[in-house]
């Protein structure tokens, strides 16, 4: 069994993400020593992109910010590659399907393999179209993460019996961010998906409080929080360390 479907096994899975580079990335080193310290079950790091078209405008910016600051994908791997050792969980990088095209599939999957990632997740990749990156990914042990959304139905299944790792579930329609209300469109979703495939479903998207994770949690493999952690990283810059540990703890209890 891949160490992304282990971290399913002990209850729900809580992933946070951040985006690597935001503020600095001596910042965001000390923050996935938090996150993991604070009970996160995978992580995932977003390589930051100036046209990130799933993303909300707390995202969007981050990402300007650690462009601005100097961050790239080769100091990203340098970051895994350092912590690989000591953070003791699956790492992913989610990163839109450019980056990856200007490196070149074959060298990207090896520099990932090479550092100690476990797996890639690319919004922007059709599912009809990730040949081309799957292989790559395949012949390095990398699992590359599907997404299923509302506007999936008809495909779900063909998604879900074609995946590995986890399935990544987009809660509503959208890009990114905090949202007050959660629709139930994600419950149907894992419904069908389950039906499938015995692949864990984690739901992702607009997550942002301790009582939407507990909601979610409930139909669900796991929890991924994005916007709220990186909207702390906003707030606090170089001092959001704590504050993002103790919210994570929060998040993760909130789900056992």
């Amino acid at each position: 069994m891949s160490r992304i479907r282990e971290a399913f096994k002990n209850g729900k899975a809580f992933i946070p993400f951040i985006t690597g580079g935001d503020p600095d990335i001596e910042t965001t080193e000390k923050i996935l020593y938090a996150l993991y310290e604070a009970g996160a079950d995978i992580i995932e790091i977003g390589i930051p992109f100036s046209d990130p078209i799933a993303e909300g405008p707390v995202i969007e910016a981050a990402d300007e910010r650690a462009l601005k600051g100097g961050c790239t994908t080769d100091m990203l791997f340098g970051l895994v590659a350092r912590v690989r050792a000591d953070i003791g969980v699956p790492i992913l990088f989610m990163t839109y399907y450019n980056p990856v095209f200007a490196y070149g599939a074959e060298r990207f999957t090896k520099r990932c393999a090479d550092c100690g990632l476990d797996g890639l997740i690319v919004p922007d990749l059709p599912f009809e179209e990730r040949e081309e990156l799957l292989m790559p990914c395949e012949s390095k042990g990398l699992e590359l993460i599907s997404l299923i959304a509302p506007t999936s139905e008809e495909r779900i299944t063909e998604i879900a019996k074609n995946s590995s790792g986890f399935l990544y579930c987009v809660s509503s329609l959208g890009v990114t961010g905090v949202r007050s209300k959660l629709g139930d469109s994600a419950r149907h979703m894992i419904k069908l998906a389950k039906q499938a495939a015995g692949l864990p479903c984690a739901v992702g998207f607009g997550i942002s409080t301790p009582e939407q994770a507990r909601e979610m949690a409930e139909f669900s493999d796991g929890v991924i929080v994005g916007s709220a952690i990186v909207r702390m990283i906003a707030e606090h810059g170089r001092g959001c360390v704590e504050p993002v540990r103790a919210f994570a703890k929060e998040m993760k209890r909130a789900i056992k």
